[in-house]
């Protein structure tokens, strides 16, 4: 009981600062009054395109080596400089599958999903391939900001100030936040099964230097793997990520927990690949695999769930407003 009011002390004092008080819904002939779709509306949607994904998968997983590719052939110190970011763009969309998979929504068998996204993607992309993201994310989707939410600090105290945002950003940007992230997996080495998933991740990372090796440029790994994941793709998940969830509370009505943010051609390739822009549809129900978050979110508005109101037009304005506390 105490640990239940002490959390409770933390939502109250550290979330909330941007959630929308938003208008009753009593439901409609698709949806429930929690916006989840219900019976052909939902199985219509909950259909998962193999050969569709697997087609997206192999694509994605070509862009790394279609950016390295470029970047070698032109050759120039424009192309190399660009070659950076958008290999880290390339992360960022690989990851957004293996986020797929860990909903186990990528393949309709489970040992594909399990093997491709998981395994793979998962471990190739500074993972281990095993499934405790999967597991902490469930637990995200259970109880948002719950004593479970993994991401807790990530999404607190928005509206910040200006400069504190420009912190974030810069220790996004320097490294500092992707060192954090590879600490923890060289300590605890004593214990064997945490040291097994450090051997996992390293195995991982030696596999994609073989591969630049084998292609003849083995520093590339260091500058166009290593590099894009530490100094952009750490900016990105952030921004991806507070605009998901960051000033938004613990509720049972989902639009005060996520929020939607209208997706454009530029925020799909830059921020949100996969249709994970539609996060406000994608914490409605979350076995709703990626293709048909759309359809969702469209009945979502059409049928007077989604308001106007709980729209942000755009992410650059919801990043100015999400810094706007005075200093």
């Amino acid at each position: 009981m105490a640990e239940d009011q002490d959390h409770d002390h933390l939502v109250a004092t550290m979330t909330g600062g941007m959630a929308p008080t938003p208008a009753s819904f009593t439901g409609s002939d698709r949806l429930r009054a929690d916006g989840r779709p219900r019976g052909d509306f939902r199985d219509g949607l909950r259909r998962i395109p193999d050969a569709r994904n697997a087609a997206t998968v192999l694509t994605t997983a070509a862009l790394p080596a279609l950016v390295v590719w470029v970047a070698i052939s032109i050759a120039h110190p424009v192309a190399w400089m660009a070659a950076v970011p958008a290999m880290a763009l390339a992360q960022n969309r690989l990851f957004i599958l293996h986020h797929e998979a860990a909903h186990r929504l990528l393949f309709s068998s489970r040992s594909v999903n399990d093997l491709v996204g998981i395994t793979l993607i998962g471990w190739l992309t500074f993972g281990t391939g095993s499934h405790g993201y999967r597991l902490g994310h469930i637990n995200h989707h259970r109880d948002e900001f719950g004593p479970d939410e993994p991401d807790f600090l990530l999404y607190s105290f928005y509206p910040i100030t200006g400069a504190s945002m420009r912190r974030k950003l810069r220790r996004d940007a320097t490294g500092v936040s992707a060192f954090r992230i590879v600490r923890p997996r060289f300590r605890r080495l004593g214990d064997a099964r945490h040291r097994r998933l450090t051997l996992k991740f390293l195995t991982g990372q030696v596999l994609i230097a073989a591969a630049f090796a084998a292609a003849g440029h083995p520093w590339l790994y260091l500058f166009l793997w290593v590099v894009p994941w530490v100094f952009v793709y750490q900016v990105l998940n952030r921004l991806r990520a507070i605009s998901e969830h960051g000033g938004m509370t613990r509720s049972d009505d989902r639009r005060r927990t996520s929020r939607h943010v209208r997706q454009t051609l530029l925020a799909r390739t830059v921020i949100a690949p996969c249709n994970v822009g539609y996060h406000l549809a994608h914490h409605v129900d979350m076995t709703v695999p990626w293709r048909a978050l759309p359809r969702l979110h469209r009945a979502l508005v059409e049928d007077g769930y989604l308001t106007d109101d709980l729209v942000w037009p755009s992410y650059r304005e919801l990043w100015r407003a999400q810094r706007s506390r005075p200093a």
